[in-house]
């Protein structure tokens, strides 16, 4: 008869539990402790890799500008304030370095290549899937480097990492009504380019 009230207040206990352990983990960080900051560097790589890939299309720059971020967020953690955000200033740190690339590839008139697909998962898919994967990736991922910059960010920001308005404004510097306008037109140009592979009623 009670066991229904003591499973949701042990589910309770354990959120705020691993709440208090996240927000000791940053603290921890925040006074140099490397430990925590590694566990902190292990939560977020994948997301931080991620978000920075779909800004610069090359795999293996990404992953350099990764490291750049968080050796950037190592020496910048005591002017984080709010530790509950720390995703968000993570991100916030990953966009400007993604943008210095952006602006030195550009100024060095390089062309962006366009790596091959890689999944992002462990999971197998048959060759036939596979290959059509991979195709499809290759198609995101022009469509993407075909937004400009501040499109690319938001719908990145917001479709894949799915985060607030907010938390997207706080990261950018752009207002809501900026975000709202970037993320309706980078919409639908990715759905005009998509459309041939995907269709032209498919929801992004």
């Amino acid at each position: 008869m009670s066991s229904a009230p003591l499973s949701l207040m042990g589910a309770i206990e354990l959120a705020g539990a691993s709440m208090e352990e996240s927000q000791d983990l940053i603290a921890r960080a925040r006074g140099g402790d490397e430990d925590a900051f590694r566990h902190i560097f292990e939560r977020y790589t994948l997301p931080v890799v991620h978000f920075i890939y779909c800004m610069v299309n090359v795999r293996s720059e990404a992953e350099e500008l990764a490291q750049e971020t968080f050796v950037r967020a190592f020496h910048g953690m005591k002017a984080l304030r709010d530790q509950s955000r720390l995703s968000t200033w993570l991100f916030g740190i990953a966009r400007n370095v993604a943008h210095e690339a952006l602006r030195a590839n550009r100024r060095n008139s390089r062309q962006i290549a366009i790596d091959e697909a890689e999944a992002m998962s462990d999971d197998k898919p048959s060759p036939a899937g596979e290959l059509l994967d991979k195709e499809l990736k290759s198609v995101v991922r022009n469509a993407l480097a075909m937004l400009d910059e501040d499109k690319r960010a938001v719908f990145v920001l917001k479709v894949y990492q799915q985060l607030s308005y907010d938390e997207i404004s706080q990261i950018t510097g752009f207002s809501i009504p900026k975000v709202r306008n970037d993320l309706y037109r980078a919409r639908a140009e990715m759905r005009l380019r998509l459309s041939e592979y995907l269709g032209a009623s498919y929801e992004m």
